[in-house]
């Protein structure tokens, strides 16, 4: 590892002990009305792009990060929801379908995960939390790199990133395998963030 990159290592985990505290703040004092607000609708701009998607990578909220889950009500019901799965403590991840009702288990990261015996999915927009982004599409996820390298290897799939509004920084720092988002969802606004939306 170059010094450079251990730099933004350590960059980039000040950064997430930072808005973590934030986000645990922020998420601790909503009012009752402001929680059961945020996220339970998608902006018109989203609901016109889920119509020309099969399938949507969602996850299942994990600490202080926002429920995305009922915004996607009616794409789990009819089955185009998918979440992230782990099948061990390895760097690859991938996602399978999911439906209300049917349990979730604990995955090796203590994530909320489907079954192991779960259908395999390849969903073409994916839905990810965010530690933190800028508005070019910077993000700062919990540090194992399993969505950039998902995104890597799926580069057609739109990649948009779910935080609290006061998890945005002025710029994310930047390794040559971080990949951008190209918008960004929080509870005040929907963020273009690149060309391809």
């Amino acid at each position: 590892m170059t010094d450079l990159s251990a730099d933004l290592v350590q960059q980039k985990q000040k950064l997430r002990e930072k808005l973590r505290f934030r986000r645990k703040h922020f998420a601790a004092n909503l009012d009752g009305m402001a929680q059961l607000a945020a996220f339970r609708a998608l902006p018109a701009p989203l609901s016109d792009l889920l119509a020309d998607h099969a399938i949507v990578g969602a996850y299942a909220a994990w600490g202080d990060e926002p429920d995305i889950m009922p915004m996607f009500a009616s794409l789990a019901e009819a089955g185009a929801l998918a979440l992230p799965h782990h099948a061990g403590r390895v760097d690859d991840m991938t996602f399978r379908r999911w439906r209300p009702g049917e349990s979730l288990a604990k995955g090796p990261w203590s994530t909320r995960q489907p079954a192991d015996d779960a259908v395999t999915a390849t969903p073409n927009l994916i839905f990810c939390p965010l530690v933190g982004f800028d508005r070019r599409g910077g993000r700062i996820g919990q540090g194992g790199g399993h969505y950039d390298r998902y995104f890597a290897a799926h580069p057609t799939a739109l990649r948009i990133g779910v935080g609290w509004s006061v998890q945005e920084i002025d710029a994310t720092p930047r390794e040559s395998t971080d990949i951008a988002l190209d918008a960004i969802l929080t509870e005040q606004e929907f963020i273009l963030c690149g060309d391809r939306l």
